[in-house]
């Protein structure tokens, strides 16, 4: 179990530091003005996109491994609060596929002051997930 639990830990870390750095890419992309700095944005957008995907199927891959293994987890209040957070940064993933398909397609229309706030979104997560895992308060 504690194999799976550190390999779970491993792809959240990698798909956490996707979602950290994929809207700090938007950031910088809603204000580039010319084609080149617009290619480039798409390019590192679309890969990094693909790594953190990567990152979040084996993080669910392994939870869900350990789950089988201990399906008595399943009675706990703080996992049932932990899946459904789990399910919000999930909605943001999608919403981060959706922004990188409108920059590559060009159709953008939010700011630089936007992304920065929507930016803070996965850490509000990430704490709040890691608390619930660590302390397992109910």
């Amino acid at each position: 179990m504690l194999w799976l639990k550190a390999f779970h830990v491993i792809f959240m870390v990698t798909w956490f530091a996707g979602l950290f750095y994929l809207p700090r890419l938007f950031v910088y992309h809603s204000d580039t003005q010319d084609a080149v700095s617009h290619d480039r944005f798409v390019i590192m957008e679309r890969r990094l996109f693909i790594l953190m995907t990567i990152g979040a199927a084996l993080t669910a891959a392994f939870g869900s491994a350990m789950i089988l293994r201990a399906p008595g987890l399943l009675d706990a209040g703080w996992l049932m609060t932990k899946f459904a957070l789990v399910g919000a940064l999930i909605a943001y993933h999608a919403m981060c596929f959706r922004a990188v398909t409108a920059f590559r397609e060009g159709r953008n229309t939010r700011s630089s002051k936007w992304y920065r706030g929507f930016n803070e979104i996965p850490s509000v997560l990430l704490i709040t997930i890691v608390l619930l895992a660590v302390l397992k308060p109910f």
